[in-house]
């Protein structure tokens, strides 16, 4: 795991194998699931498609997405610093996901990086910040392997 000023970077072994940590990623049930209030979540998966994220008290936020190469990597680009606002340049991190074969099951990496360069409104620091999302990936990546190992059960 690595960190620096502008990147988060998390890694979890799941005993799944890749097509099925794949779906969770990015199918409306799973993804309203492990990211959201457990409605599925509109998700139009295709490069400049949007994909929903309902965070509850911490806003709803349109995801452009950015690549998609199943079961391997899947990215988007949102702006948690300014919910209800579509992600640019100037607004948003970019947030990746590379699946590898391990074994029997799948080892994922998330990758966030941008915050260098956007401005994040002193309300939103608690939840928009490098420091959050530090934290918060920490722990999604816990939720997303328990999820999709319980899929498989």
């Amino acid at each position: 795991m690595s960190t620096s000023d502008d990147r988060i970077e998390r890694e979890v072994s799941i005993a799944a194998p890749p097509q099925r940590v794949w779906a969770v990623l990015t199918e409306p049930e799973h993804v309203g699931s492990w990211f959201g209030q457990g409605e599925p979540t509109p998700v139009d998966l295709r490069p400049g498609g949007i994909m929903l994220l309902d965070h509850g008290r911490f806003g709803q936020f349109r995801t452009t997405i950015v690549k998609v190469d199943p079961p391997h990597h899947f990215s988007y680009r949102w702006a948690s610093a300014y919910p209800g606002e579509l992600p640019d340049a100037g607004n948003s991190t970019l947030v990746e996901f590379t699946l590898t074969p391990e074994g029997e099951g799948t080892r994922l990496r998330v990758v966030e990086t941008g915050f260098a360069d956007i401005v994040i409104p002193e309300e939103r620091r608690d939840t928009a910040s490098k420091e959050s999302h530090t934290a918060g990936w920490t722990d999604m990546v816990g939720v997303i392997r328990d999820y999709a190992e319980r899929l498989g059960a």
